[in-house]
């Protein structure tokens, strides 16, 4: 197990679901994006670091059915299994480390990413991830991200995170990636505290990017 891995394993086993700072009962703005980007209920949707949220279930509610959520903690991945019960067949669920998960080619329409891309503070992890990203995005198809604003933390879990504004967001993401929109969110914590979240939706134009990993 890496040290990437124990650090989430750990989290994951002894603190509770609603107890992390990234808890919410329903990702609202999430759930509006997506259904905005994709509203057929046959859309191929994955939830990148998706861990114990309750996405899936809402997802699920709503009639999509084609869904994966992939985390880096399979503690994380088997407290929403627990929590969906036999619902959780109709999910695919991937234990895995994104920046070197071995992701089927252009198999999904939509990618969903809540807090893990703030996380990659080197350029070559966010470079590992726009392959990732990509590698498994149909060219068409829509990514939502969202990473901590410019007013957001520069420590989450005791990591270091990247706060990032609409513009060098776009960077990153290249010119494969089209800004669609986005939007500021202030996320009131379980401990009293707020965190301003950017969230960004992009329509992948090309099967190539020219990102700025820096």
């Amino acid at each position: 197990m890496t040290d990437k891995q124990q650090h989430w394993e750990t989290v994951y086993r002894t603190k509770a679901p609603d107890a992390v700072s990234w808890y919410r009962p329903h990702l609202d703005t999430s759930l509006a994006l997506i259904e905005r980007a994709a509203p057929e209920r046959n859309t191929a949707v994955l939830d990148v670091g998706g861990g114990a949220s309750t996405l899936v279930d809402d997802l699920l509610a709503r009639g999509y059915r084609d869904l994966s959520v992939l985390d880096i903690s399979a503690t994380a991945l088997n407290i929403a299994r627990e929590r969906l019960g036999e619902t959780a067949n109709a999910v695919t669920w991937l234990a895995a480390d994104l920046l070197d998960a071995p992701l089927p080619q252009a198999r999904y329409d939509l990618w969903h990413d809540r807090a893990v891309f703030h996380f990659l503070t080197e350029a070559e992890q966010r470079a590992h991830y726009l392959r990732q990203l990509t590698h498994a995005l149909k060219p068409g198809g829509h990514a939502i991200l969202a990473t901590f604003g410019p007013q957001g933390p520069l420590k989450c879990s005791g990591l270091d995170t990247v706060r990032y504004d609409v513009g060098e967001l776009a960077r990153v993401l290249g010119d494969g990636f089209a800004l669609v929109d986005s939007t500021l969110e202030f996320h009131a914590t379980p401990f009293g505290t707020t965190q301003q979240f950017l969230y960004a939706l992009f329509r992948r134009t090309s099967a190539d990017t020219t990102g700025d990993m820096r």
